[in-house]
């Protein structure tokens, strides 16, 4: 994504005959989609501005309608394109609190200054949410709860971890 521009998900297929799109958020919890009366739909290097019409959930997707679009042919052409807005469109998180884009290309590193990785990407799962953090001969999955990220340094572009033992080597 281009600088100041915020990615909330990509477009996977249309939904119907009359121009709906389904997306998969990378944060079904948030209620931002329900609420945005304009993204950015980037493709092929392309960003278009365009309209929301309406948004509603569907199973653990999202089903957009947006100005314009009002058939399945118009719809496909955005099939495999990311929603996006500008940063400025997002509320400031509450304390201790990070959005997803924040998170992903930190370095992240132990209580005794060992570095581990980089957060590459985030799963959402029942429990919790899990960090995957690509470290020098594999990937961890480091849970995103506050009693194992002791801190995290957006300025710093580092996150400080205190794992139980032996959580590195499954």
């Amino acid at each position: 994504m281009p600088d100041g521009i915020v990615a909330l998900g990509e477009i996977v297929t249309t939904h119907g005959i009359g121009g709906w799109l389904k997306l998969n958020p990378y944060n079904f919890d948030s209620p931002l989609l329900s609420t945005l009366s304009e993204v950015i739909l980037v493709k092929d290097e392309a960003h278009t501005s365009i309209e929301v019409e309406s948004a509603r959930p569907h199973r653990r997707q999202m089903l957009l309608k947006l100005c314009g679009i009002d058939d399945i042919e118009s719809a496909r052409r955005w099939v495999g394109s990311t929603v996006a807005v500008p940063e400025e469109a997002l509320a400031p998180p509450t304390p201790g609190q990070y959005y997803h884009y924040q998170v992903i290309g930190l370095e992240v590193f132990d209580t005794n200054g060992g570095r581990i990785g980089i957060v590459t990407q985030i799963l959402s799962t029942p429990g919790s949410e899990l960090y995957v953090v690509a470290g020098l001969d594999k990937e961890h999955l480091i849970p995103a709860v506050k009693e194992m990220i002791s801190e995290v340094d957006l300025a710093a572009g580092r996150m400080i971890v205190d794992l139980p033992a032996g959580l590195l080597d499954l």
